[in-house]
């Protein structure tokens, strides 16, 4: 059981309230519609029930307190995150952006915020210069055409990273109905069970949500294995969602894991 109050709990309900400032500050600068639909300030929600034990004063703990948020849409995380004394660093590449990062770097100016804004494509063959001591990277990996690669480059740059991606369980959505093999008269293989295989489902370009920069989703061994080969170690982990069915591409089978991970590169 998680104490009444503890500094994340307390930091998850400061980003909530910042959220609503947010909200109210874009409204003065530009239409609803200019704007990312999706608040990811509410990962903080998630961040509180994923941490446990002395991972949960990640946030308190860690000098210096740099940190980078990669596929930061408007940049919700960075702000607020510079609002408690991180020096942030937004990473995006404006074609793949809502509105081409001109709302990160709206809202930067109009607040005289200092946050670094930097524009790059994940992928294609990049370096980060700078390192940091916590990395963002939610819902990001399932839109890499090469997510070796780019784990792999984190692990060099960032001590620890807050990861989120969509995972499978199944292969395939459950049948409606059973289907009879014509020959032996016994149910058809309609589905594989996937989640203790290391693998990765490749998605047509129309099949997840018809976005074609839908690109891999992991089993859940698939995941842990890509972590490890490319030098992050596991430190807290959960699932939501459709955890049953989860499969690669039905929108009401769909299940998100969310992991602390730290790179072995790094000494402590």
């Amino acid at each position: 059981m998680l104490p009444t109050s503890d500094h994340l709990s307390d930091l998850r309900d400061r980003a909530i309230l910042y959220g609503k400032t947010l909200k109210s500050q874009r409204q003065q600068l530009a239409s609803p519609e200019f704007w990312y639909p999706y608040g990811s300030i509410n990962n903080f929600d998630v961040l509180n029930a994923l941490l446990t034990g002395q991972n949960r004063n990640i946030f308190r703990d860690t000098t210096p307190k740099r940190a980078a948020d990669i596929g930061a849409a408007d940049g919700d995380v960075s702000f607020f995150m510079e609002q408690e004394g991180w020096e942030m660093t937004i990473i995006d590449n404006p074609p793949t952006n809502w509105n081409g990062l001109r709302g990160a770097k709206l809202f930067k100016e109009a607040t005289g915020s200092a946050i670094q804004i930097l524009e790059i494509d994940l992928d294609s063959q990049f370096l980060l210069r700078d390192k940091y001591d916590v990395v963002f990277f939610m819902g990001i990996l399932y839109h890499l055409k090469n997510p070796f690669y780019v784990l792999e480059q984190l692990s060099k740059s960032a001590r620890y990273a807050f990861l989120s991606t969509r995972i499978m369980r199944w292969s395939k959505p459950p049948p409606e109905k059973k289907l009879l093999n014509l020959v032996s008269g016994r149910p058809t293989a309609s589905r594989q069970l996937m989640e203790d295989l290391p693998v990765a489902y490749l998605l047509g370009p129309t099949e997840c949500n018809n976005d074609n920069t839908n690109y891999w989703i992991f089993s859940e061994a698939g995941l842990r294995r890509i972590l490890d080969r490319t030098g992050w170690d596991i430190k807290d982990y959960l699932v939501i969602g459709q955890t049953k069915d989860a499969d690669p591409f039905s929108e009401k089978n769909d299940a998100r894991s969310f992991s602390l991970i730290k790179s072995r590169r790094f000494e402590n």
